[in-house]
């Protein structure tokens, strides 16, 4: 299996591997907000990326957003792989309109393809499927508009944050609710801030684990399970955005192999391998009072900044250099790519 460390010989070829992304940097000079831009990356990782591409002898070139590669595209440009950390501006399917552009165009890309970047960047859809898979998830409602409040028929304390949002955007002190007007407070001003649904759940006060996968298919298995620890200087007592951007002396983090933890970490690679996700995600889990997981959210574009991702700190706890994390993901896109390849020509073989 590709992620145990073994070779791909069968794979192993010079590619011309573009770069997609949307730099923090580029939106805040354009006028856009902080919060706006919280979910977006920096050239450190560009570069990261880049370097390790190209260590394994590929030839890289940076291509930018969603914009950019669509001139790039038209011009004529093409690559034999795509790395793409695109998160997107604007649209709940912000996410997969880097993905969608590439197969329109038969580029073959990293991560997941736009079904699932869309899927699951709507927290309340996501929760549906992995509901409907058998999966334990937290009991959930959303509310679009004020009227929707007298629907939300959930046991408190409740949690409330944007429906499709990553990076902890929306999610504060605030977030944990005990009482009807702190719901209806709390939901009005997400509804006027984010413009979108709010996803509504009912609070799980045990562990938070948040777990890595690389691979695909069969061929994903879990990296690590790393359990995240809010310390008593921290100002709320789970991860919120600013104890994630901020969590120096408050936050503290390890790698769990308890019972717990490993429960944690196979609902979490049964949820990636049934929504489909591709080459590597993070899955976050926390226990239930009973010390029961329960998925909440997966994000299949997972930052992979070095020392700052979650899913680098992971990594790193896990004794994962950086550098194979990437080859790992290249390396799987790859595969698929050569398995792609051989159904195609024997199906044309058969025709």
């Amino acid at each position: 299996m590709m992620a145990t460390g073994e070779g791909l010989a069968s794979y192993a070829w010079v590619m011309h591997i573009g770069l997609t992304y949307d730099l923090k940097d580029e939106y805040l000079a354009q006028g856009y907000t902080p919060d706006e831009c919280s979910e977006l990356d920096c050239v450190e990782t560009v570069d990261a990326l880049a370097a390790v591409a190209e260590s394994m002898g590929h030839r890289t070139t940076r291509v930018g957003h969603v914009k950019e590669l669509a001139r790039r595209l038209v011009a004529g440009e093409r690559w034999d792989l795509v790395i793409n950390i695109a998160e997107g501006m604007h649209g709940i399917g912000r996410e997969a309109q880097v993905p969608a552009l590439l197969d329109a165009y038969r580029i073959p890309y990293t991560f997941s393809d736009p079904l699932v970047c869309a899927l699951t960047l709507h927290k309340g859809m996501c929760k549906r499927v992995v509901r409907d898979m058998g999966l334990n998830t937290a009991r959930f409602g959303l509310v679009g508009c004020e009227r929707d409040l007298g629907s939300i028929e959930l046991v408190y304390p409740l949690f409330a944050k944007p429906v499709a949002e990553g990076s902890s955007k929306g999610v504060t002190g605030a977030s944990k609710i005990s009482t009807p007007r702190e719901l209806r407070d709390v939901c009005l001003g997400l509804l006027e801030r984010y413009g979108q649904p709010v996803l509504v759940e009912e609070y799980l006060p045990g562990r938070e684990f948040t777990v890595g996968i690389v691979g695909t298919g069969e061929r994903a298995r879990v990296l690590g399970c790393m359990e995240i620890h809010i310390g008593p200087d921290a100002p709320h007592g789970f991860y919120s955005a600013t104890n994630k951007d901020d969590w120096v002396g408050k936050v503290s983090y390890s790698i769990a192999t308890d019972d717990e933890a490993r429960a944690a970490a196979d609902l979490a690679l049964a949820s990636y391998r049934g929504l489909g996700c591709r080459d590597v995600s993070r899955v976050d889990v926390r226990t239930d009072r009973n010390g029961k997981p329960a998925f909440i959210e997966i994000n299949p574009l997972p930052g992979l900044r070095p020392g700052w991702s979650d899913l680098v700190f992971l990594c790193t706890y896990a004794g994962i250099e950086y550098e194979q994390l990437v080859r790992w993901i290249i390396e799987s896109a790859m595969e698929r790519v050569c398995e792609g390849s051989r159904v195609g020509h024997a199906a044309g073989a058969r025709g």
